[in-house]
């Protein structure tokens, strides 16, 4: 398939690439395109806009840092809906605000246009190898008829519903995410403090009921100290900070994430270690 793909960050680059492997013909576009360059390199196509990453393409495919990011590259000069046609899918698979991937679905239907939301788990790792958890929402209609270009990078696609819906799960996702990232964190910090071996205490708790994705993949990352991004520190805030903000609408009170969110900010707005991954948390106490 002929597909455009806007934001060549850690994760879409993964993405890219393995769509290139399958035998797509790939554009691209991102702000900066030095970023860019690897999946130039092996073979997708460069744009100059987010339009012109639109055009002549069967697939728009959509992964940014933001929600200000994700309308600028939509309602922007030479943004996606100006020229997009009914003949295409966008998939935005950025994590942003349910409200704004309503608002989306509404302005493309008003075009005639086809949209879902259709956020992404899995960091670096699953991105590169093609192991990414979809969570999608909008016209089912639509997901099934891209279905078999999402599987080339994607080993699990769930549809939860109308527009927003797949942001909504991704939430959900972000949520559990925070007391396993908080959990690991005060767990090596105490494991250290008793002079413990932490690649045995590691080995260990992954091996019991403590067992979860981040221990597994961040925690011989944080042993190694590298705190190389899989998934940014600083969109990890901005997750936590969407996730409240949707808890506070539905009156649903969360403490373990704002305490979560409390310490992302340290971490992104008082160190100024936004940039560094998620796992970096654990400098709160290593210092």
């Amino acid at each position: 398939m002929k597909v455009g793909f806007i934001g060549t960050g850690v994760m879409g680059t993964g993405i890219i690439n393995n769509l290139l492997k399958a035998g797509n013909e790939v554009t691209v576009y991102n702000r900066t395109k030095a970023h860019a360059q690897e999946v130039l390199d092996n073979g997708a196509k460069w744009a100059d806009n987010p339009a012109d990453a639109t055009k002549n393409n069967d697939v728009v495919m959509s992964m940014v840092g933001f929600p200000q990011d994700v309308e600028q590259i939509y309602y922007g000069q030479n943004g996606i809906l100006a020229a997009a046609t009914s003949k295409q899918v966008l998939v935005e698979m950025t994590t942003s605000k349910p409200s704004l991937a309503q608002k989306l679905d509404r302005d493309a239907r008003e075009k005639g246009l086809h949209i879902i939301d259709a956020p992404v788990s899995g960091g670096d790792i699953g991105a590169k190898n093609g192991t990414l958890t979809m969570m999608v929402g909008g016209d089912k209609v639509d997901l099934e008829k891209i279905t078999p270009l999402l599987k080339q990078f994607s080993s699990q696609i769930h549809y939860f519903g109308p527009a927003g819906s797949g942001q909504h799960a991704k939430m959900a996702n972000q949520i559990m995410i925070a007391g396993t990232m908080t959990g690991m964190s005060e767990m090596l910090a105490y494991a250290k403090a008793a002079n413990l071996n932490l690649q045995e205490v590691i080995k260990t708790v992954s091996g019991g009921a403590g067992e979860n994705w981040s221990l597994s993949n961040y925690g011989p990352r944080i042993l190694r100290n590298d705190y190389t991004p899989g998934f940014f520190a600083k969109h990890f805030l901005k997750d936590l900070r969407i996730a409240l903000e949707e808890a506070e609408k539905m009156k649903l009170n969360l403490p373990a994430t704002r305490d979560a969110k409390r310490l992302y900010e340290v971490l992104v707005d008082e160190k100024g270690l936004g940039n560094d991954g998620t796992q970096a948390l654990i400098e709160l106490w290593w210092k």
